[in-house]
């Protein structure tokens, strides 16, 4: 299927994947802002969930990330948190790495992977998933939530990084600034709070316009409270398509041909029955082809869009069948109900999810 109205990502060049190699030296640098390349520390800030689009739709909102230097990157697909965290972290693409979605079927079960839990109750070793060390095996300062501390995801994604926990946005402010001061010479942050208000009440509501502010007060806060010669660098992991309640599709046809659904809304895996995956593939490109790109798993790989190397277990992980929407819609899991609340949502391959910024500014020093 054509992907010309699709962003690929980027993953030879500009893209969230080559992040920390460019920023440890490993690899050519000369595409970061330039900030970030001739600082003697940076702070990698994740704000979970900021597209590149959100910058010039919302501009009055960020008055701090819209007048720092840089422009767009692409992040990992599928567009999703799990995935293009572990890409940040480990440096590697999605085949590489093996994380392939919020929800992927890992053995005979379907594994929540940002919840690491299946509905069983049996979970999977985080090594035996994700077997990589974060930031190419450096002990970098990692200062996130406290509550992510001993999670299965973060063992998986963050594996090798020095926890410092925060429970308010003034402690992430201020460890970032201690960390510099100690000598560090890169810290990674993450801020989860523009995502989580994105699924919950959507892109057209004031509290998202709210939000985006609040975000941008953080970037404000680290560059006043870093020192000059250090400087922040800004980036997310993906954007967002919004969502209202009827544009979450139910494909009830495609049900008694699959074992299991998982992915994203909008990166949706269906796994086949047994014998059924041709007749699966036919049937998903007849009722969906005309609202969504439809690979199946051999065509999705050679794209190359998860990157090369998939190899083990790592592309039984992705559906016989892979649904990824052009349209603003999402397609239902009925496995998941809850899911048709969110108000918005991501995993494919459109501009407002695919794009996100790479901003950066000097340390303002102020306190």
């Amino acid at each position: 299927m054509s992907l010309e109205e699709a962003v690929r990502p980027a993953l030879d060049g500009a893209s969230v994947a080559g992040l920390v190699p460019a920023l440890l030296g490993v690899t050519d640098p000369s595409w970061l802002p330039a900030p970030a390349r001739e600082a003697d520390a940076v702070v990698l800030l994740v704000l979970d969930g900021l597209g590149w689009n959100a910058l010039g739709e919302h501009a009055a909102d960020l008055p701090e990330l819209t007048a720092m230097d840089g422009g767009a990157i692409t992040t990992v697909l599928p567009a999703t948190t799990s995935t293009a965290l572990t890409s940040i972290a480990t440096g590697l693409a999605p085949a590489q790495h093996g994380i392939l979605g919020y929800r992927m079927m890992v053995g005979n079960e379907v594994l929540n992977v940002l919840r690491w839990s299946t509905s069983s109750g049996r979970t999977p070793d985080p090594f035996d998933v994700q077997r990589h060390t974060a930031f190419l095996g450096r002990s970098v300062p990692v200062v996130t939530k406290t509550e992510f501390r001993s999670t299965g995801f973060t063992e998986a994604h963050l594996r090798g990084g020095k926890f410092v926990g925060w429970h308010t946005t003034a402690a992430l402010v201020e460890h970032c600034a201690q960390q510099i001061k100690a000598g560090e010479r890169l810290v990674y942050a993450y801020y989860p709070g523009v995502d989580s208000i994105a699924h919950e009440f959507g892109l057209h509501a004031p509290v998202w316009r709210r939000e985006l502010a609040a975000a941008d007060a953080i970037v404000g806060a680290l560059r006043d409270a870093l020192p000059e010669r250090a400087a922040l660098l800004v980036t997310a992991d993906h954007g967002q398509v919004h969502l209202e309640r009827e544009s979450w599709v139910a494909i009830p046809d495609l049900i008694p041909m699959t074992v299991a659904m998982a992915g994203d809304g909008r990166f949706r895996y269906l796994y086949a029955r047994k014998g059924a995956a041709r007749e699966l593939v036919a049937a998903a490109r007849e009722e969906l082809g005309s609202r969504a790109w439809v690979w199946s798993r051999a065509e999705l790989l050679d794209e190359g869009l998860l990157g090369t190397g998939a190899t083990g277990t790592i592309p039984g992980r992705i559906g016989d069948v892979i649904l990824a929407p052009r349209d603003p819609i999402a397609f239902v899991d009925p496995a998941l109900p809850n899911e048709v609340t969110l108000r918005s949502a991501h995993g494919s391959l459109t501009p407002d999810e695919m794009l996100v910024p790479l901003v950066a500014g000097y340390g303002r020093g102020r306190n």
